[in-house]
């Protein structure tokens, strides 16, 4: 297996297991890699003020050209350290706490209205990457009628972020930055229309960051709402259909969703690996990096380490001390772990009881191309 389409493979975890019994840190020079595969390896590079988002002597892709993605990019916060990192996420952390359950759970009803009963592969992928995407645009403001172009825009400006995006989709994404721009600005400067979320970032922003930096959080808030919390729900669907009985005991007992969840994101995370870049040499266990190594943190891998938890390989909704790295770890720990806990909980307690999944789905999916994410493509009956 190649380490760098680990992530989309059926089944990479015996591969996963493979790399943590050749020692936590391995090298994969045809990769260009190291990779971390232990919890403890994990923790560290996760941890360690050596490691960076990004290379020090790149720290916006050369592919972006000078463009505003390449700006934006320049100005998220995940994708920098010290200041650039810790200044917006003084702003966005505080406000991204707050449990919007209540809204969320309203607005999966309006949109559940607006379509058919979910009986199609096709419908599900409606919740999977409109409907994350569509409750974040209301938490900033938007209109309910704004959430499948919002969605369409935002899956067009995420190919910026893979560096497996060719020209076309680069342009693309180019003009979905400019557009997503544009109405961000226009939600930032409605003084009377912000929603409580949106004003509570400005007020915060006003004396860290300006405009520009906002906007391109903002967009960045909608950019890891999309990829991330759809392969969250499509990989629940995925242990739905594969563990016989699952469905119907969740069904009979609905707070077993949020167990489900928590388990999903240990058993078969939707992010599997991060990167992190030397700034300066690191040793772990006797291994020896050099400064400029690239590591490959792979979080799936940490989640199955025996060392992490018992039984690892076992997909247990009652699982004692749970413990994973599905938000990450540290400094760059996702701050909107709440929000995305909320709407994967909304889609599923909606889509568990109205579907016979494994009879949907009957074994038919693949995993979209992805670098770093795990996100299910349901094929639905009429394909091979």
């Amino acid at each position: 297996m190649d380490i760098l389409d680990a992530a989309t493979h059926a089944d990479p975890y015996p591969y996963y297991a493979s790399l943590r019994a050749r020692g936590g840190l391995t090298e994969h020079p045809e990769a260009g890699v190291w990779a971390a595969s232990s919890a403890e390896a994990v923790s560290l590079v996760l941890s360690h003020p050596a490691c960076r988002v990004r290379p020090v002597d790149q720290p916006v892709p050369a592919a972006l050209g000078n463009g505003l993605t390449a700006r934006l990019f320049g100005r998220l916060m995940r994708m920098n350290d010290g200041p650039p990192h810790r200044c917006p996420r003084r702003v966005f952390q505080p406000a991204l706490a707050w449990d919007p359950a209540y809204l969320v759970e309203a607005w999966a009803d309006d949109f559940l209205a607006g379509l058919p009963l979910p009986a199609s592969a096709e419908a599900i992928e409606r919740w999977m990457f409109e409907f994350p995407v569509a409750a974040m645009g209301r938490l900033l403001g938007f209109e309910a009628s704004q959430g499948s172009p919002l969605a369409t825009l935002t899956r067009t400006f995420v190919a910026c972020l893979s560096p497996r995006s060719d020209a076309g989709q680069l342009r693309a994404a180019e003009e979905a930055a400019g557009n997503l721009q544009r109405l961000m600005g226009a939600r930032l400067g409605d003084d009377a229309g912000r929603s409580p979320l949106l004003r509570r970032l400005h007020r915060d922003a006003e004396d860290v960051l300006d405009e520009e930096g906002v906007l391109a959080n903002l967009i960045g808030l909608l950019a890891q709402t999309c990829e991330a919390t759809a392969g969250l729900i499509g990989n629940a669907v995925v242990a739905l259909a594969r563990e016989p009985g699952l469905q119907a005991e969740i069904a009979g007992e609905p707070e077993h969703v949020d167990a489900l969840i928590a388990e999903v994101l240990r058993f078969d995370p939707p992010v599997q690996n991060t990167r992190r870049f030397l700034a300066t040499p690191l040793a772990f266990q006797g291994v020896h990096l050099p400064e400029g190594a690239t590591v490959l943190v792979l979080l799936a891998s940490a989640n199955r380490d025996p060392a992490l938890n018992a039984s690892p390989d076992r997909f247990l909704l009652d699982r004692p001390d749970r413990q994973g790295f599905g938000f990450g770890a540290d400094r760059h720990r996702c701050p909107g772990q709440t929000l995305a806990l909320a709407i994967a909980r909304a889609v599923l307690t909606r889509l568990i009881p109205d579907l016979d999944i494994a009879a949907l789905l009957v074994g038919r999916w693949c995993y979209r191309p992805s670098l770093n994410g795990r996100m299910p493509a349901f094929l639905g009956r009429a394909h091979p």
